[in-house]
């Protein structure tokens, strides 16, 4: 099974959310992030997601500079591979559950082409069984990013698992409730992930995981 991880923006907490997924996933489990942007920085979503979780990752694309990746890319004065090579590299993985992290939001640029990871989502349902599941904020904004996000995947054919919160606020005010109730609306809320729990040791992460996911059901 193949889970492709988007965001309905960038900082919404999508790498901590696949994290956690991959902590609640059955079998083995391998992390994807096909293009890793801000690597001069140190940032890394797959060794974060590692480090917290404790499963296999990998990163295919890195890039020097904290952009969208094909601007990272031409920046860079660097070709990087079309969507669907990534694709192609994704068919041939053999574990249980293939979580695939994007950058930034659905229609972010992965390549020079103008592919996107709505396009690598679309290319792999033709062939396998995926599904995708969408990270989101909590505050004002949140329900149209993620209606625009939901519909353009739903128009797509793929199958929308459900919504992940990716930080939410100790102290949560009016919008954060009432959103909380509305994105149900959306699709199902699969978990509450609390902010800060990027910063929990990889034991408390784990332990802690299942719990995010079992408050909404």
């Amino acid at each position: 099974m193949i889970t492709v991880v988007t965001g309905t923006s960038t900082g919404v907490g999508k790498t901590v959310a696949t994290a956690a997924l991959a902590v609640t996933s059955p079998g083995s489990v391998l992390v994807v992030k096909p293009v890793q942007t801000g690597a001069r920085d140190g940032d890394s979503d797959a060794r974060e997601v590692g480090r917290l979780a404790g499963v296999d990752t990998v990163e295919w694309t890195v890039l020097d500079e904290p952009l969208a990746p094909d601007t990272a890319a031409r920046r860079q004065g660097v070709e990087i591979p079309l969507v669907a090579s990534y694709a192609a590299r994704l068919r041939g993985l053999l574990q249980d559950s293939v979580l695939v992290e994007g950058a930034g939001g659905l229609l972010v640029r992965l390549d020079a082409a103008g592919g996107t990871l709505l396009d690598l989502a679309s290319d792999l349902g033709t062939v396998a069984e995926i599904d995708v599941v969408v990270v989101v904020a909590a505050g004002l904004g949140t329900l149209n990013h993620t209606e625009l996000t939901v519909d353009a995947l739903r128009a797509r054919g793929l199958a929308v698992r459900g919504l992940v919160v990716g930080s939410w606020p100790a102290e949560p005010g009016l919008a954060e409730r009432c959103n909380l109730e509305d994105l149900a609306r959306v699709a199902p809320v699969l978990a509450v992930i609390p902010e800060g729990a990027g910063a929990l040791s990889r034991e408390e992460f784990v332990a802690a995981a299942p719990g995010w996911f079992a408050q909404v059901r």
